[in-house]
């Protein structure tokens, strides 16, 4: 796969739907954005108290023409209430208005929003139209495109959900002009996740315009996101259900879950614990003889360059053990990992005990005293 900056508008083609990813700065406002998408007399735009109040009413504006009523939720922002109790919320708005089973939900906003409201689709009378309005660019280039809706328990990430695809993917670059920095960085974390699992020549790409991407330059942003999304299309339609090759995705997330779960949702962003993840997993890779250690520095560095985290917070071997145990990738108690098996190309396999728990101990703070 090679990269070519070819950007607009990305298919996403699975056997059950096939759908649009339209990325472009003014795409919120671009009223050819929501042409086509399914019809019906109620809409609703589910967001958080942090981004509804700079988006919505954009999109309540642009929304306006195609339904009759667009309601608006909006939900406590940040990962500590991607919950049960946050997701009944959805619930509970869309039954008190009387929302039928045609009803199209709007996700605006980030990773969280765009999970919740996915899976509040999937489920609400078996199955309603939702449309992914990513703010962030983590969920710009990752969560939102694909299909995977979750909401966390507190023994792991994601672990209740359902594969539920949208009916298109509106990414507005404009909307990142308003992130906080550390949530830029978090979003490259998953950008650069591409290119050692797909694409050498991305990564060679990352490498050369992290500042650019840093400044939030509109042609990087444009190229990083576009190409992003494309890797993803291509994974997603060869394996919409993660039976095989849709697990290289999850690259640094076995480790980087466990972070999440282990220090408490909310503490590390999700991006920053997958940067650290990423690491570590470069570095069991190279422990197992399948990347030079040259590459584990070239990680480290690029990560560090990006302002993320490459050093694990003390949650003790133990515990950071039995927390990826019930990583969607285990099979049967056995933990696998997405490792590097050469620049551009990822696999899962297993790792010895052993080896797992020193590359936690090699890559962790040390505990406090």
């Amino acid at each position: 796969m090679s990269s070519r900056p070819a950007f607009g508008a990305i298919q996403v083609v699975t056997p059950g739907r096939s759908y649009d990813i339209v990325i472009g700065r003014g795409a919120l406002g671009d009223a050819a954005s929501w042409q086509g998408l399914p019809r019906a007399s109620q809409a609703l735009i589910v967001t958080n108290d942090t981004v509804g109040p700079i988006y919505a009413s954009a999109l309540q504006a642009a929304l306006a023409p195609h339904y009759a009523d667009v309601s608006l939720l909006s939900l406590p922002d940040g990962e500590a209430h991607k919950d049960w109790q946050t997701l009944n919320l959805i619930f509970d708005h869309l039954l008190s208005r009387a929302c039928d089973r045609k009803t199209v939900l709007f996700a605006l906003g980030g990773g969280v929003i765009g999970d919740m409201t996915g899976f509040a689709a999937a489920c609400y009378m078996r199955g309603v139209p939702f449309v992914q309005v990513p703010t962030t660019l983590l969920a710009q280039v990752d969560s939102s495109v694909g299909g995977k809706t979750a909401i966390n328990h507190p023994r792991g990430k994601n672990m209740v959900g359902a594969f539920y695809q949208p009916e298109r993917v509106i990414c507005d670059l404009a909307t990142l002009d308003s992130l906080p920095a550390r949530e830029v960085a978090a979003g490259l974390a998953e950008i650069v996740k591409y290119g050692p699992i797909a694409d050498a020549e991305f990564l060679d790409w990352i490498e050369h315009n992290i500042d650019a991407l840093l400044a939030r330059d509109a042609a990087a942003l444009l190229h990083a996101v576009g190409r992003s999304c494309e890797i993803k299309a291509w994974v997603v339609g060869q394996d919409e259900r993660e039976a095989g090759l849709r697990a290289i995705l999850n690259f640094g997330h076995t480790f980087g879950h466990a972070i999440e779960a282990g220090l408490g949702y909310g503490h590390w962003l999700h991006g920053e614990a997958v940067a650290c993840g990423m690491l570590m997993a470069s570095d069991l890779s190279a422990r197992l003889g399948l990347v030079p250690g040259a590459f584990v520095d070239r990680m480290r560095r690029l990560l560090q360059r990006c302002a993320l985290p490459t050093q694990a917070p003390p949650i003790g071997i133990d515990h950071f053990v039995d927390l990826m145990r019930v990583d969607k990738k285990a099979e049967g108690g056995e933990i696998r990992f997405v490792v590097i098996e050469s620049v551009g190309r990822a696999g899962v396999r297993p790792a010895p005990d052993a080896l797992v728990r020193q590359v936690i101990a090699d890559h962790s703070a040390p505990a406090r005293a």
